[in-house]
């Protein structure tokens, strides 16, 4: 029923937690994908041992390294199961994670859901900030200043990705911005308000850290898609081009501030040109 997928790129050291979390599942997944995306450390030799001890039908995909969203395309075009599970390699799952989730599923029938976390950091757990806190029901709002659903936390329906299409792989991060962005504008996300998931950040090696000060020119790119694409309501419509604009100016303003004033200019305009009435837009030009 579940098709488990992994993406994973130098994470020898983490791993055989990750597939453990899985494997102790109260609910057996049908399948684990773990795509190897080109990782140049132990990881293959290590996915080579597990699948060797594997309790469930564990499949390893290599592919040349190109980033998160190509390698959960790679694991959605093989999986076999109605329905998808998401887990990052340096998080995991508590034992019933599955099989609540999944219950809820089959009670309330949508297409997508995710669960609440615990939070660590440097093995200590810590307390997510409430700017974080993730939402039910209608997500697309909340979800336009960062991304509030955590990708360790989802199992969607696979009907989810014939409907919406699959991850930006154009996007070296930000992917799930975009995606939840994507889906969230039409799609209610059911929440799960037990804490499910296990999220281990602040290390220098995660995408959230490497991407750290460049974020939001993703995240500017992702709304640039979405207005572009027409399929927003006038509400959103208006919604996504004021946040645009509010990221267009700040990215601009720290352009400036580190001496790249070209690319501050070009961040401006682009302001003014997705919200010109904005009095932060007007200033620019």
């Amino acid at each position: 029923m579940v098709s488990v997928i992994i993406p994973a790129y130098n994470r020898a050291h983490l791993l055989r937690r990750a597939l453990t979390s899985v494997f102790q599942q109260s609910l057996p997944c049908k399948e684990v994908l773990v795509v190897d995306d080109g990782s140049n450390d132990a990881t293959p030799s290590l996915l080579r041992e597990i699948q060797a001890e594997a309790p469930l039908p564990l499949q390893i995909i290599h592919q040349e390294n190109r980033g998160a969203a190509a390698a959960r395309n790679a694991g959605l075009k093989r999986a076999k199961g109605d329905l998808i599970a998401f887990l990052d390699a340096d998080d995991w799952w508590l034992p019933e994670k599955l099989a609540l989730q999944v219950a809820a599923m089959e009670r309330e029938s949508p297409l997508i859901s995710h669960t609440r976390e615990i939070w660590y950091r440097q093995g200590k757990r810590i307390n997510q900030k409430k700017r974080h806190d993730p939402p039910g029901g209608s997500i697309f709002y909340r979800s336009l200043d960062i991304c509030v659903v955590a990708m360790s936390t989802v199992v969607a329906r696979k009907e989810l990705f014939s409907r919406y299409g699959n991850f930006d792989e154009s996007l070296p991060c930000c992917e799930d911005y975009e995606f939840w962005l994507r889906v969230g504008r039409a799609e209610p996300f059911l929440l799960l308000e037990q804490a499910l998931t296990c999220r281990d950040g602040g290390r220098p090696d995660q995408l959230s850290s490497l991407h750290r000060r460049g974020m939001d020119q993703y995240r500017i790119r992702a709304l640039q898609k979405l207005i572009d694409s027409g399929l927003l309501s006038q509400e959103q419509d208006w919604a996504a081009r004021r946040e645009l604009t509010r990221k267009c100016f700040i990215y601009g303003q720290g352009c400036t501030k580190h001496g790249r004033p070209d690319k501050a200019d070009l961040y401006f305009k682009l302001a003014a040109q997705y919200h010109p009435e904005h009095p932060e837009a007007q200033f620019c030009l």
